[in-house]
């Protein structure tokens, strides 16, 4: 529980499964893992009712690049709730291997990267620099799923 107790001692709590609009079908897993890889759906910021976060819409537009910032780590929050459920310890997770994040842009933005900052920042700070550390891209989109400002997927590594 090692994960968990820095996530309660920086104040964090994991989001509840995300509220999904009404009509809407997801066909595939939050969380796949195949051997000792788990690959993780895109994700967007979710508050602890599960809910979408606010501020919606386009980063250099309708987001500031410092609320998009928040938003992603509140992305990394949804990301690890998911991992939570579907493996039952976060402790499990030996290596963040690559994370892939998209932000929805006005024309002009082109701080992607310090945007996704936001959840590479936090998962640094709970698993340190050789678990945590991880490849990483950072793209700018014309619009994102439910109007959100980010969304990350990524790959970790887990011990059996």
């Amino acid at each position: 529980m090692r994960i968990e107790q820095r996530l309660a001692e920086r104040g964090l709590a994991l989001p509840g499964p995300m509220k999904l609009p009404p009509g809407t079908v997801l066909p595939f897993p939050w969380v796949r893992v195949h051997g000792h890889r788990v690959f993780i759906s895109g994700h967007g910021p979710l508050e602890v009712d599960g809910s979408l976060a606010q501020p919606l819409g386009k980063v250099g537009a309708d987001v500031t690049e410092e609320q998009a910032y928040a938003a992603a780590a509140k992305t990394a929050l949804a990301v690890l709730a998911s991992l939570k459920r579907h493996l039952g310890d976060l402790d499990r997770v030996t290596a963040w291997l690559r994370v892939f994040g998209m932000v929805a842009t006005a024309p002009g933005f082109t701080r992607t990267p310090a945007v996704i900052n936001g959840f590479s920042d936090l998962i640094l700070d709970l698993w340190g620099d050789e678990a945590g550390r991880h490849a990483r891209s950072a793209v700018g989109l014309a619009a994102l799923p439910f109007d959100i400002p980010v969304q990350i997927e990524a790959e970790v590594a887990i011990a059996g």
